[in-house]
């Protein structure tokens, strides 16, 4: 977590200076690139933390590897295919950590579980 905090801070500090307005960033913190299973987790979990660098926050999880082998049987990681699932709890834990923007497969099942989540975050966005 403190890597990936360091590394988003000196990219923002580095963009900046190059005249990147504040509105035009995005930060990422590239779940699934270099990352080990554990490491994967504790970045979603700490989400809160990275929203808090005052920028919005893009997510990707779907139909990653480190869910592959959450679902994994028989030692073999569940195929790609059969992630929906996983990424649709990742999604949603996303939001309700924090992130602005999530990048995903399954746009349309995906986009359910966003509004969902908005939901539970803004119970008063509730459509009737």
């Amino acid at each position: 977590m403190q890597d990936v905090t360091t590394g988003l801070k000196r990219s923002i500090a580095i963009a900046r200076k190059a005249g990147v307005a504040k509105s035009q960033i995005i930060v990422d913190p590239g779940i699934g690139f270099g990352k080990s299973f554990a490491q994967n987790y504790e970045l979603l979990a700490k989400l809160p933390e990275l929203a808090k660098l005052g920028y919005p926050l893009l997510v990707g999880t779907s139909r990653k590897g480190f869910l592959g082998a959450t679902l994994a049987r028989d030692g073999k990681p569940a195929p790609a295919d059969q992630r929906i699932w996983a990424t649709a709890a990742t999604v949603t834990a996303c939001i309700l950590g924090g992130a602005h923007i999530v990048r995903v497969h399954d746009v349309a099942e995906m986009a359910e579980v966003v509004r969902t989540a908005d939901c539970l975050l803004n119970p008063k966005a509730l459509r009737g």
